[in-house]
């Protein structure tokens, strides 16, 4: 079977993030180590429980300063929070909506509430949209899902509902165990390095055949 649908992750693959912005705002808060808590690699409960709107932001803030002994606001709280959110190159769009020509195009990201509504807001700043509906058959974002990567259910609930086969469906994710979790539900699946794009992947998704 050819690939005809292929799922992008967002963070890392389509939007520019740096972790080390949002430790470095954090520590001017005054919490060091923060990387301990949140990482690409790992991730403590309450991380888990924001991105699959278990907890709601307020909860999640309220929980995280106790946590953390921070005494600021929330504003300054998602300042810190959002800092790792970076920019959304217009080559990438352009690329993803000419793959859309051809190819059944997913969106599939563990986000949260707080760092979603600042993603649109960088949507509309950057690019004047409101979301990136134009680009994709089908966005899921975690916290509205229910469902987060790398849980191979995940994958098979996403190919459910669209009406795809496993083996007809690519995913790309900077995120190693993600990849392995794709690849677990019968999905193709590639590890975006940081040395790689987009477009070194995807000359032609007819290349991984089953």
């Amino acid at each position: 079977m050819k690939i005809k649908n292929i799922i992008f992750d967002l963070g890392g693959v389509i939007l520019n993030i740096d972790f080390g912005r949002m430790y470095a705002a954090f520590q001017q808060l005054g919490t060091i180590h923060f990387d301990t808590l949140y990482s690409q690699s790992k991730q403590s409960g309450l991380f888990d429980d924001f991105e699959i709107g278990k907890i709601d932001p307020i909860t999640f803030r309220n929980r995280l300063r106790t946590q953390l002994k921070l005494d600021v606001g929330d504003k300054e709280f998602d300042d810190a929070w959002n800092a790792i959110l970076l920019d959304l190159p217009k080559n990438r769009l352009d690329f993803i909506a000419n793959l859309k020509k051809n190819y059944n195009i997913l969106l599939f990201s563990n986000t949260n509430e707080i760092h979603l509504q600042e993603f649109f807001c960088i949507c509309q700043r950057q690019h004047g949209l409101h979301s990136l509906t134009q680009y994709f058959n089908k966005e899921y974002y975690s916290c509205r899902f229910g469902k987060r990567k790398p849980d191979p259910a995940a994958f098979k609930a996403i190919i459910h509902e669209n009406d795809m086969h496993a083996q007809e469906t690519l995913f790309i994710d900077d995120t190693l165990q993600h990849v392995l979790g794709a690849q677990q539900a019968g999905l193709h699946a590639i590890h975006l390095t940081q040395d790689k794009s987009i477009f070194d992947l995807i000359s032609n998704a007819d290349e991984y055949p089953t």
